[in-house]
């Protein structure tokens, strides 16, 4: 057979996503619609006359969320970059609104939503994604600069606090600390002098007690913390209950549906302590098998922080799976009573719009990423394929 007539050779081709990562996040995400509606079913028909109140409002973001995944992941995560400046105004823009009478919402003493009709939305989670952004575009262009205090530090840092500033604003510590921790991370692997990152949380210390201990009930949960048992019909009520819905599921739990401390024990069973129902109905294998999902996205997550295609990839990558895994490890440690309450959600399984959808869409963003192509356009595509083919008609 002639070289003319040879077949061309079978190009080998990655898959477009990493199923590993997409595996985590559908279960994250299937796990808590079923969670959720376990945990508030009950509290729904004594509150609205209607068990699937809080599911259908879920399932309604988690279909908000599924189409801003597959949005990006088409977009593909390098045409964000222009946008992470506009998007960072637009977000300071939503957390001023929300801090106007009239146009953010109060719920539970805290100002954090703008009412959208259908959803309430909680601009200081799109904060946490938009800031990711944000230090992924600057740390991408800056590279050697960034061991200068006035390029790589400073300016990094004032954005942020501006941030931190906002939602402290709206009464919401939790999200303050994993922006600063989003930061911190960032920073470090952008390479900034580790004495200022060490002088700056020294510096931190002093002005987060202030704010922990200028507050009362900053103080009280501080309080709980520490002694919860001695506050167990006061303070410490809700770190108790936790504790006894954690004890009382064993190894196997109570089974699905038939957990105690959501009926009226235990206060937002399906929001901020949603862990703590799902151990007690499906036991400590159900929160292994919850913490392993989370330790699959997470190592994905950093696999393709390290495979990443550019700068701008590694540092989104990386910002991403720092948020993700950060709060679901504050959230888990609250609900242990590791950890004073915060009010973080647990990623993709505690009830909250606007949590799901942020949650949702970034994870679509480290997908493109993982895929290593910017996006699956048949532009990108075509240069690649059209070489392979030559390769293999050479061959």
């Amino acid at each position: 057979m002639s070289d003319d007539a040879a077949p061309a050779r079978r190009v080998p081709t990655a898959l477009p996503i990493d199923p590993w990562m997409m595996a985590a996040v559908l279960l994250l995400t299937g796990l808590g619609l079923v969670m959720v509606y376990s945990a508030s079913a009950v509290t729904a028909d004594a509150r609205v006359h209607d068990q699937f109140y809080y599911l259908k409002r879920q399932l309604v973001a988690s279909g908000v969320g599924f189409a801003l995944l597959l949005a990006f992941l088409k977009l593909g995560y390098r045409r964000l970059e222009p946008l992470a400046v506009p998007l960072l105004l637009g977000v300071v823009v939503a957390l001023l609104l929300v801090l106007v009478p009239g146009i953010g919402k109060v719920a539970g003493g805290a100002r954090r939503w703008i009412d959208l009709g259908i959803v309430r939305f909680q601009p200081a989670e799109a904060a946490k994604v938009i800031l990711v952004l944000y230090l992924a575009r600057s740390l991408s262009r800056k590279k050697e600069r960034m061991r200068m205090f006035s390029v790589g530090f400073l300016p990094h840092l004032a954005v942020t606090l501006a941030l931190v500033g906002l939602v402290l604003a709206e009464r919401d510590l939790g999200t303050a600390v994993i922006l600063l921790l989003v930061l911190f991370v960032m920073l470090f692997a952008g390479g900034v002098k580790v004495v200022y990152l060490l002088g700056t949380v020294v510096l931190a210390i002093p002005i987060g007690w202030k704010l922990i201990a200028g507050t009362p009930y900053r103080m009280q949960r501080i309080t709980a913390f520490l002694d919860p048992w001695q506050h167990r019909d006061g303070i410490g009520f809700q770190i108790v209950e936790s504790l006894l819905g954690i004890g009382n599921g064993g190894w196997f739990g109570q089974g699905l549906g038939e957990g105690k401390g959501k009926l009226f024990y235990l206060p937002a069973a399906h929001t901020d302590f949603i862990a703590a129902v799902i151990a007690e109905e499906v036991g400590l294998v159900g929160m292994s098998l919850l913490v392993l999902l989370f330790a699959v996205l997470v190592w994905r997550g950093f696999r393709a922080t390290v495979r990443a295609p550019d700068a701008f990839g590694c540092y989104v990558a990386l910002g991403l799976t720092t948020l993700i895994g950060s709060q679901a490890l504050v959230n888990l440690s609250v609900v242990l009573g590791l950890l004073p309450t915060k009010g973080l959600t647990l990623p993709f399984v505690s009830y909250g719009g606007s949590s799901l959808m942020t949650m949702l869409a970034a994870a679509g963003m480290l997908l493109s990423v993982s895929g290593g192509q910017g996006g699956f356009l048949k532009a990108q595509r075509a240069p690649r394929l059209a070489a392979a083919a030559a390769e293999g008609s050479a061959s």
